[in-house]
């Protein structure tokens, strides 16, 4: 009697990094109404390589992350902000969190106390807020 392995049950895969980065930066380009060749001209990257950023297939360093950002009037802390809430699983912040100015109330997305003090969340030290830039960050 022969026996068949099954393939185990897997999860399904977490997004990388590169991945999150590029979804949100394509979604802010397209809500602004630019184009890939505007937003690589600005930026100085080709406008290959800001396509594949966009779909996720290559890792720019922060450099580059911090020109797309700028040509796109966000910041590298915004992105980095949204895409720490995506990995983490947490409410999907709008597409509009990317762009500076533009202040959220994250205040309905935070568990009351007491759900803190069951989870062991309110042993963490507090986070001070310096600016709004940090409001995603944080």
């Amino acid at each position: 009697m022969s026996t068949t392995a099954r393939p185990s049950p897997r999860s399904p895969r977490r997004p990388l990094l590169r991945e999150v980065y590029g979804r949100l930066l394509r979604g802010l380009r397209t809500r602004q109404g630019r184009t890939l060749a505007e937003v690589s001209a600005r930026a100085g990257v080709s406008l290959a390589y800001l396509s594949e950023v966009e779909r996720g297939l290559k890792e720019p360093s922060s450099e580059v992350l911090e020109a797309i950002c700028v040509a796109l009037g966000s910041s590298v802390t915004l992105l980095v902000g949204a895409a720490h809430r995506d990995l983490r699983g947490l409410a999907a912040l709008p597409v509009e969190a990317l762009e500076e100015g533009v202040v959220l109330d994250l205040t309905a997305a935070r568990p009351d106390d007491a759900a803190d003090r069951r989870t062991g969340r309110d042993l963490a030290p507090p986070t001070q807020i310096d600016s709004p830039a940090l409001l995603l960050a944080a």
